[in-house]
């Protein structure tokens, strides 16, 4: 059971973060040693996006009528009972991976209550290499929400970022609040996990309905349970803020940062709350912070719509292709990959591994969507469904579904699927009401994605039974007054669609869009040198793009 939030990873990345890169520095979406699928930079659907516990400002009138106010920017004086968390002096120790330093730093439980406890964040760097003019810290982060960024910066961004901007910069990484090394939240354990992962997505009768609905009551009851101290305090808007208390506690001045897909609106929330301490800041595969969690996961669909065309346009040039040949159009792969899903549901394939997992619908839709992350998987999943459809194997699809949810060999799962809801639902008002609700929508969803729109549809109902309320609402991001932000979206991208970086760039006063006309998901690292200059150029001598530049 996913939800596509957004996260982005690269192909040398050794886990496949739902992400992948290619070429150069080769990054997210996971590495090619079975790139975690870390739909990481991806996970981004099924929930929300946006925290308001601090915002205000005048309101706007949004293209369909309704009203978004702006995120209002904090006070430029640091309020007395946070200057411990900004004076704290963090001790550095060796990580035990090699030329990486690992910390632990403080940020407060509730920033409305600073003396209410405290959060431990995991922090790590990579020093600078070179001896060129130093330029401070970059701070990274892959998206998820729910991916970390340690894993990210020690496997990718510490070893693969250019080396002229390794020279310049520590590389700098914080899993946020809730994620991984950072307190994180905590739900079902392995076994559970994999009998939610199997629930099917697409309910066919009342029984299998109410199974869906059971599972994800019993996936909230348990983060409720497990993690009820923090599960109030894991909004992006709490995350932002811990990034303020990390720039201030590594001496510098103002925040240089790269994000990716959720790591996009973590930034440009940072932007909007402290926009006078905005540096260097690049938001790749850009996220839409004005639009509501139904609108989200329309958008998403389509997404994911656009990129399964592409795939289907590919796949029939290959004769290994199980979905059709040569004059087969991309509407009839999808009625083919359609029936297959079909018959998996009435029949799963049988045990592929030694854990007795069945490849049914739900694990197959999901190794299906996390191949469309990065063009470079395509040739990866036309060999799984080839073994699945005519070998009755589904050892491949299985092994992308498990890149997805980070699942390893021994059945263990990071928290990534755990962190993602807590962090999503907190954000945003769940997309539905209920079952009711949701089936008034579904032709919406099925028109936005034949293929995918009704698994999507569903996923968006885990929110719907979280059991804290969201603190957060869809709002615009304008951030006045900060340094030129550069903004990247990729015309084909699946998981952050390309309208939501026209529109991130359309409200925050000082971006710069910078448009890849390519398909995977977000852009940096990809193999365009064009967008890779660009983004060099802009971090090592601060000169944003042109405006309107486009790259192939």
């Amino acid at each position: 059971m996913s939800t596509h939030r957004a996260r982005a990873i690269p192909q040398r990345y050794s886990r496949q973060m739902h992400t992948r890169r290619s070429p150069r520095f080769r990054r997210t979406g996971g590495p090619r040693t079975r790139t975690t699928a870390r739909l990481a930079a991806t996970l981004l659907t099924a929930t929300a996006l946006f925290a308001s516990a601090c915002s205000a400002g005048s309101p706007t009138t949004s293209a369909g009528g309704t009203v978004e106010a702006a995120l209002a920017a904090l006070p430029r004086s640091t309020p007395s009972a946070l200057t411990p968390y900004y004076e704290q002096r963090l001790r550095w120790r060796d990580c035990g991976v090699a030329g990486f330093q690992c910390t632990t730093m403080r940020a407060p439980l509730d920033y409305a209550d600073p003396g209410a406890g405290t959060v431990r964040l995991a922090v790590a760097r990579k020093k600078a290499t070179g001896n060129g003019k130093p330029l401070g810290s970059l701070l990274v982060n892959p998206g998820g929400p729910g991916g970390s960024a340690i894993d990210y910066l020690q496997q990718y961004a510490g070893l693969g970022y250019p080396e002229q901007v390794r020279a310049r910069y520590d590389i700098v990484a914080m899993d946020p609040r809730g994620v991984a090394r950072s307190e994180p939240v905590e739900c079902l354990d392995g076994r559970q996990m994999d009998a939610y992962a199997q629930t099917d997505q697409t309910p066919d009768d009342q029984r299998e309905r109410d199974a869906l609905v059971a599972a994800y009551r019993k996936f909230a009851e348990s983060c409720g349970t497990h993690s009820a101290r923090l599960l109030r305090h894991v909004s992006t808007v709490e995350a932002a803020r811990d990034m303020d208390i990390l720039r201030a506690v590594l001496g510098d001045r103002k925040l240089n940062y790269v994000g990716a897909s959720y790591g996009t609106f973590l930034g440009a929330t940072y932007a909007g709350l402290f926009p006078g301490r905005v540096g260097r800041m690049v938001l790749d595969g850009a996220m839409d912070p004005s639009v509501d969690a139904l609108r989200l996961n329309l958008d998403q669909a389509a997404g994911f719509e656009t990129a399964f065309q592409a795939f289907a346009k590919d796949c029939v040039r290959h004769t290994d292709c199980p979905l059709g040949g040569k004059g087969t159009t991309p509407t009839q792969v999808g009625d083919h990959l359609q029936a297959f899903f079909r018959r998996l549901d009435a029949h799963p394939v049988p045990p592929a591994d030694a854990d007795g997992r069945e490849l049914g619908e739900a694990l197959a839709t999901n190794g299906v969507i996390a191949a469309m992350y990065d063009q470079g998987s395509w040739g990866e999943l036309r060999a799984a469904l080839n073994s699945a459809m005519k070998e009755q194997d589904g050892a491949g699809l299985l092994a992308l579904s498990d890149s997805y949810y980070e699942r390893d060999a021994s059945g263990h799962f990071s928290n990534l699927m755990m962190a993602n809801a807590a962090v999503n639902c907190l954000d945003l008002p769940p997309a539905f009401s209920g079952p009711e609700d949701l089936e008034k929508n579904l032709p919406a969803f099925e028109k936005a994605s034949p293929v995918f729109g009704p698994g999507l549809a569903w996923a968006s109902l885990n929110c719907t039974y979280w059991p804290v309320r969201a603190t957060g609402e869809a709002h615009r991001i304008e951030a006045k007054g900060a340094a030129p932000i550069v903004v990247v979206g990729t015309v084909r991208d699946p998981a952050t669609p390309y309208r939501w970086a026209r529109s991130l760039a359309g409200q925050l006063s000082s971006a710069r869009l910078l448009t890849y006309d390519g398909d995977g998901h977000t852009a940096y690292g990809r193999g365009s040198a064009c967008i890779d200059t660009a983004i060099d150029t802009y971090l090592l001598r601060g000169a944003p793009p042109a405006a309107g530049k486009r790259c192939s």
